[in-house]
């Protein structure tokens, strides 16, 4: 892929199940290397963009572009540069965390399955715990195997739809520290959440979900700057993530 290209390109992106409009035109790019947050109350939408660009469902109208490549016309070398985490850990309860590993490796035809797991495992804080099974292991540390099964064969870009769902904050952090080491090793990170501060810790830029569209997109300083500071005791304050995106939802919704 060249420097210069997106690692996703959408562009009037339209999705409907029978007559119910779930994207009504959605548009946006994320740079190479990112960590991008897509935000958006339940039922926005945000699983049916992930299923779009990971080539699980076609879309209605609009191009998409991953890594360079089409999802429509060239769904194989998408799927060959990208990872998918969902949201419940896809992980075999009965086998150990190696052995999860492994399993992946060996469908991805990889050479040395047990050199890649133990690599894995030692990167996400699991080596210890790689030959207890994994019905044993915290939401936490399924979670981090998870994510560790999705970077088997070093792909490109991994998606990550509500990777904390369900997470006590303690796992929360562990996870929050993975994703942003992906990012600072070069992987782009495409991210789902509802929860605000998720992205406001996280994020190089942010997009809000409303309705069937991105209704504002960019960095967390370039919202703040859509809203006037207020004056606190003669302090300066900011507006959060959490009232930016109630202001501009519910501005939507008024309408």
């Amino acid at each position: 892929m060249m420097k210069n290209e997106r690692a996703i390109s959408v562009q009037g992106v339209r999705k409907s199940y029978d007559n119910i409009h779930v994207l009504t035109g959605v548009d946006f790019e994320v740079s190479p290397g990112t960590i991008f947050a897509l935000l958006g109350s339940n039922g926005a939408g945000k699983t049916t963009i992930v299923r779009i660009l990971s080539t699980l469902l076609k879309q209605d109208h609009g191009e998409v572009t991953v890594n360079g490549f089409s999802v429509s016309s060239e769904p194989v070398k998408v799927r060959q540069s990208i990872s998918l985490t969902g949201q419940f850990a896809a992980v075999d309860d009965i086998l150990t965390g190696r052995e999860n590993i492994m399993m992946i490796a060996r469908l991805r035809h990889l050479n040395h399955p047990r050199q890649v797991a133990d690599e894995l495992l030692n990167r996400l804080g699991l080596y210890e715990a790689a030959d207890r099974r994994v019905s044993t292991y915290s939401g936490g540390m399924r979670r981090r195997l998870d994510i560790a099964m999705s970077l088997v064969g070093a792909p490109q870009l991994i998606f990550l739809d509500e990777p904390t769902t369900g997470l006590d904050p303690a796992g929360r952090n562990e996870v929050w520290s993975i994703i942003k080491e992906l990012a600072g090793k070069g992987t782009t990170v495409f991210l789902t959440t509802q929860y605000l501060e998720e992205a406001e810790q996280l994020a190089d830029k942010i997009a809000i979900l409303h309705e069937g569209k991105i209704i504002v997109s960019g960095t967390l300083a370039e919202m703040k700057k859509l809203f006037p500071p207020a004056k606190v005791e003669y302090i300066e304050k900011q507006p959060t993530l959490e009232e930016i995106f109630l202001s501009v939802v519910g501005n939507k919704t008024e309408k």
